[in-house]
């Protein structure tokens, strides 16, 4: 399995966690102008792999885009199976630590730790909201004095509902059996652990993914509004597994649900104005210094 890259362009990376005898690294990229004194808002992108593998570099464009709106993006490595010998659990205890980390060094990375944002994509997803919904599971040892649950999440064909709760409405069993062991709904399921309170979600979803079904998604968010939390769920027509990803020369639906994510965080009064998803790739692919509107 090939390594992570040790750089990003744009991005600064640091360590975030040593474990078991691994660093795991995380990439930040910064709004222009910056300043350790700023109180910008903050966005932690997970990829996705199946819990097994994946890109550290999946969420680039997406991170690149943010910082230049105004957020402080970072792009966090965690423990997979095929890298690290691993399972769910380290991948969900990492991404409690990536949010922790981020929110314990706010104050010389300008970011408020009152608007840290937990976004991914699949297994990512999951890992993202696993730190937004699932009680406990922290790196052993780890102080938990600084809360690792994000403010807001964005969510890409996420695993939200590990374990049963409809027919078609969950990842495969013998899959989930693999993965997660004999305690799928109980640790693991955000779906599960839903309860009042949760951070406001957006839930970006293909209604033809065969990978994880969109009546899962569905089930999610409609137990979520049912326990009194904001969660909107859009689904695009015809579209698969990973249609969101970022494809040079075709980047419909990667600039509908980035924008349909900027519009989402300036609902919360994290981005300001409008979205220009087009303009900042055009800007890019024609070699011009590529800006966004500012966040504040």
């Amino acid at each position: 399995m090939e390594a992570q890259p040790t750089h990003i362009p744009g991005a600064e990376a640091e360590v975030y966690k040593r474990v078991d005898g691994w660093d795991l690294a995380i990439h930040r990229m910064d709004p222009p102008g910056v300043s350790p004194s700023d109180r910008r808002p903050g966005i932690v992108f997970f990829f996705g792999g199946g819990w097994s593998q994946g890109k550290l570099g999946q969420f680039a464009p997406q991170a690149r885009y943010l910082a230049a709106r105004g957020m402080v993006s970072f792009l966090a490595d965690y423990r997979v199976l095929k890298r690290h010998g691993t399972g769910p659990r380290q991948c969900v205890a990492d991404g409690k630590s990536a949010v922790r980390w981020v929110r314990r060094h706010a104050g010389r990375l300008g970011v408020d730790p009152a608007r840290i944002v937990a976004a991914g994509g699949s297994a990512g997803g999951h890992v993202a909201a696993s730190a937004g919904v699932l009680p406990g599971l922290d790196e052993p040892g780890e102080p938990t004095d600084v809360g690792s649950r994000p403010d807001a999440m964005v969510l890409f064909n996420p695993g939200l509902v590990i374990g049963p709760v409809q027919p078609d409405a969950y990842l495969d069993e013998e899959r989930l059996g693999q993965r997660f062991g004999r305690d799928v709904p109980n640790l693991f399921s955000p779906h599960h652990q839903l309860a009042p309170g949760c951070p406001p979600t957006l839930i970006l979803h293909g209604r033809a993914d065969t990978v994880i079904p969109y009546v899962s998604v569905e089930a999610y968010a409609r137990k979520a509004v049912d326990l009194g939390n904001r969660c909107e769920l859009i689904g695009y027509d015809g579209q698969g597994h990973g249609f969101f990803n970022h494809r040079p020369g075709d980047r419909e639906m990667f600039e509908a649900t980035l924008t349909a994510a900027d519009r989402f965080l300036a609902s919360l009064g994290y981005l300001e104005g409008q979205p220009e998803v087009t303009g900042f790739f055009k800007a890019q692919e024609d070699g011009q210094t590529a800006t966004a509107c500012p966040a504040r």
